[in-house]
């Protein structure tokens, strides 16, 4: 059996004080050398520029792998698709894909978006379609 793997999920800040902490913690965890650590996503946009700025930062100014959550919830295939070729040009090569919660929290009917793709299944096969990304997935 070999060395376990780890990896660390962050969540990108909305606050000053919320950004000093998560760098603070980035910096620490950065010496464990995780396989990659992931930044989550909000399915509603809440925080999609906030993930994509955490993502550059990783990139740049640690030696961290990063790989950002990328949900099909709320948004077209073509939104999606430009959100990976975008991640891939950075130079990010794994990607957490997930359907992600229904629009109006984790207990409402999921209605896939008309324009989407309907499943994490068919957002990771989108994404292979595009670049040879390392995929994570998750399911329930």
């Amino acid at each position: 059996m070999g060395a376990p793997r780890v990896s660390f999920e962050f969540f990108p800040p909305k606050t000053p004080e919320a950004e000093a902490s998560l760098w603070k913690t980035v910096n620490r965890l950065q010496a464990l050398r995780p396989e990659f650590v992931s930044v989550t996503y909000g399915a509603d946009g809440s925080t999609r520029e906030r993930t994509h700025q955490v993502i550059k930062d990783i990139l740049t100014k640690t030696s961290l792998r990063p790989a950002p959550h990328l949900t099909c919830v709320g948004a077209p295939q073509k939104e999606i698709d430009a959100i990976a070729d975008e991640y891939w040009s950075m130079g990010v090569r794994q990607i957490v894909a997930l359907r992600g919660d229904p629009e109006g929290g984790a207990e409402a009917d999921y209605i896939p978006h008309p324009e989407g793709y309907a499943y994490a299944s068919d957002l990771v096969q989108g994404l292979l379609e595009k670049h040879p990304f390392k995929l994570f997935v998750a399911a329930y």
